[in-house]
C-alpha cells in the first residue's frame, strides 16, 4: 500500500520551493524503491513553516517543515515515511501543533487536509452535505437558515448575508445571478486564495446553495488576475463538479439549474468594490455605480444579484449542513461565527488563524503571531487592509468584533493584520495611504479623485514643516470631506489610516527626518 505524502500546491508554499521539494521526494522514493503517493494539498496556513510536508501514518499525519529540497535524502534516512521524529524539521503530529490546535476551524476545516481537486476526497470530508440538505428545503427556508446563523459579509462591509439574500429572493426577475467577489486585493490578506487553492469545492457548493436560495441559475467568480494557481484549481474543480452532476442543468437529478464560470479581473483595486466589479464583469471600465439601486435589486446586467465574498460563500455549506444555530453559537454580540484572520508584515509566525469573534488583537499578535520576526518591539498594527486604521499599543486589547472595532475608529475588513515594528515611519505610512487612494481611485467622484491628490500634497507640506499646525487642520477638513462626500469606501475610508497617524502617532509628523531637517 502506498504511503501518502502531502506537499502543498498553495501559492505561498510554491513561492518558497514546494514544487522542488515534491520532485525531490518523488525522485528519492523512486531511487530507494519506496511506494510513495504524493498528494498536492492546500496549505495549513503556517507560512513560516512552508514548505510543510506531511506523512500519513498509523497515528495520523506527522508534519515536517520548513523542508528544503537538499534535505529530502536526510529525511528518508531519518525514517520520515514512518513518521519518525528524529529529523530536525519534524513538528510532530500535525493536529498537535499549538498554532493549529488552538484554532476553531470551521470554514477552513478541510484546507490543507484534502486534495483540492479530488471530489471523492471532498465528499469523504462531509463535502456536499450542505447542498444535499438545501435541495430538500424551500428557497425561503435556506435564506432563513442563513439569517439564523448571523453570517455577515466577510469581504469588509459586514452586511448581514441573509438580509441580502432575502432582498434578491423577493425581487421578481426572469434571471438572477450569484457573483463571488474573489478580487482579494487588501494588503496582508490571503484567506480567499487559500480557500480557492485548497478547498475550491466549498466555494462551488456555497454558490450553488446561494443560487437555490434566491432563484439564481448562473454564477460568476470574479478572480483577481494575480492568482493564476487559484484560477487553475477553480477551473479543474468546476469541470469535475459538472462531470459529477453538482453543476449544470439538472443538479443531482433534482431538476434544479446552476451554471458557474470564472472571470478574471484586470488588476484594479477598485474592482473589489461590488458595483465597480459588476461594471468590469459586464466588460466595461471598473467605475463605481451610485446606489441606490442596490445590486440586490439591479445588479449584473441590470438583474437582481447576490454579490458575496469568498469567505462568506464558503461558510454557507457548513451552515446548511449543521444548522444556523450551530454557527451562531460561535462569536460575540452581532459578530457571529468565526473570522479567518491573516497575520502578515513583520510577524514571527505569519499565517492564517480562524477563531470565533472575541479574541483580542493583543492575544492574536502575541499568542499566535509571537511578536515581530526581527525581535524588535511592535509599534503599530494595521487591520482591514490599506483603508484600515493604524492601531497603537493602547488599542491592542480591542476584541476582534465588528462593533468594537468601529467604536475604536477602526475596521476589521477582510481580517488582514499587518504588523510594524518600532522603526516604522508613520508619517510615511500616512502619506502612502493617501497616495494609494490617488493611484487606485476610479476617478468618478471628486472627493476621492482630487481629495487624495491634495492629501498627498498636504502631508508633504506637514513633513516639511510648512505651516504645520494650519496644514494639519486642513488635512482634518479634507478627511472629513472625503468621508462625507465620496461615492464609495475607497475615498470614504482612506482618511481612517491617515487620521489614526494624526491622532496616535503625531510625533512622527514632527520628526526631523519627516521635516527634511538634519537631526
Amino acid at each position: 500500500m502506498s504511503i501518502r505524502v502531502f506537499v502543498p500546491r498553495d501559492s505561498g508554499a510554491l513561492a518558497v520551493g514546494a514544487e522542488r521539494v515534491a520532485r525531490a521526494i518523488a525522485a528519492e522514493a523512486a531511487r530507494r524503491g519506496e511506494d510513495v503517493r504524493i498528494v498536492r494539498n492546500g496549505s495549513r496556513g503556517l507560512y513560516w513553516l512552508e514548505p510543510m510536508v506531511e506523512v500519513e501514518t498509523d497515528r495520523g499525519r506527522v508534519a515536517y517543515g520548513p523542508v528544503k529540497p537538499g534535505e529530502v535524502s536526510d529525511l528518508f534516512d531519518a525514517g520520515f515515511l514512518s513518521g519518525d521524529e528524529g529529523h530536525r524539521t519534524c513538528l510532530g503530529p500535525t493536529g498537535e501543533i499549538p498554532f493549529l490546535q488552538r484554532q476553531q476551524r470551521l470554514t477552513f476545516a478541510r484546507v490543507g487536509v484534502i486534495d483540492p481537486v479530488s471530489l471523492d476526497d471532498y465528499r469523504a470530508h462531509d463535502g456536499y452535505l450542505g447542498l444535499s440538505r438545501a435541495l430538500e428545503l424551500t428557497a425561503q427556508a435556506i435564506v432563513d437558515e442563513v439569517k439564523t446563523s448571523g453570517l455577515r459579509g466577510r469581504g469588509g462591509a459586514a452586511f448581514p448575508t441573509g438580509i441580502k439574500w432575502q432582498t434578491v429572493l423577493d425581487t421578481p426577475a426572469e434571471q438572477k445571478y450569484i457573483v463571488c467577489n474573489a478580487d482579494e486585493g487588501d494588503s496582508g490578506t490571503f484567506a480567499d486564495r487559500m480557500i480557492m487553492e485548497g478547498d475550491p469545492f466549498v466555494l462551488i457548493e456555497g454558490m450553488t446553495i446561494a443560487g437555490l436560495a434566491v432563484g439564481a441559475t448562473r454564477g460568476y467568480i470574479y478572480l483577481r488576475s494575480e492568482y493564476p494557481h487559484a484560477h487553475q484549481v477553480l477551473n479543474e474543480a468546476i469541470a469535475l463538479a459538472y462531470e459529477a452532476g453538482f453543476l449544470g442543468a439538472d443538479i443531482r437529478g433534482s431538476g434544479r439549474v446552476f451554471d458557474l464560470e470564472v472571470r478574471l479581473g484586470a488588476g484594479a483595486y477598485i474592482c473589489g468594490e461590488e458595483t465597480s466589479l459588476l461594471e468590469s464583469l459586464e466588460g466595461r471600465r471598473g467605475l463605481v455605480r451610485a446606489k441606490p439601486p442596490l445590486p440586490a435589486i439591479k445588479g449584473l446586467f441590470g438583474q437582481p444579484t447576490v454579490v458575496n465574498n469568498v469567505l462568506s460563500l464558503a461558510a454557507v455549506p457548513m451552515i446548511l449542513e449543521r444548522g444556523g444555530h450551530f454557527y451562531q453559537d460561535f462569536g460575540m454580540g452581532r459578530s457571529r461565527g468565526t473570522l479567518p484572520i491573516q497575520l502578515a508584515g513583520n510577524i514571527r509566525r505569519g499565517g492564517l488563524v480562524e477563531l470565533a469573534f472575541g479574541l483580542t488583537l493583543r492575544q492574536l499578535l502575541e499568542d499566535f503571531g509571537g511578536g515581530t520576526a526581527n525581535g524588535r518591539p511592535m509599534r503599530a498594527v494595521q487591520v482591514g487592509g490599506p483603508l484600515g486604521a493604524y492601531l497603537p499599543e493602547s488599542q491592542w486589547d480591542t476584541p476582534l468584533d465588528y462593533e468594537a472595532f468601529t467604536e475604536a475608529g477602526a475596521v476589521l475588513g477582510h481580517g488582514g493584520v499587518v504588523v510594524f515594528d518600532d522603526t516604522v515611519d508613520m508619517a510615511e505610512q500616512a502619506r502612502f495611504s493617501m497616495e494609494f487612494c490617488a493611484v487606485e481611485s476610479c476617478g468618478k467622484c471628486t472627493p476621492c479623485r482630487i481629495g487624495s491628490t491634495r492629501g498627498v500634497e498636504v502631508i508633504d507640506r506637514i513633513r516639511r514643516n510648512e505651516n504645520r499646525a494650519a496644514n494639519i487642520e486642513l488635512l482634518k477638513d479634507l478627511c472629513d470631506t472625503m468621508i462625507d462626500g465620496s461615492l464609495c469606501a475607497m475615498g470614504g475610508m482612506t482618511p481612517f489610516p491617515v487620521m489614526s497617524v494624526v491622532d496616535h502617532f503625531a510625533e512622527d509628523l514632527e520628526r526631523p527626518e519627516a521635516c527634511g531637517e538634519t537631526p
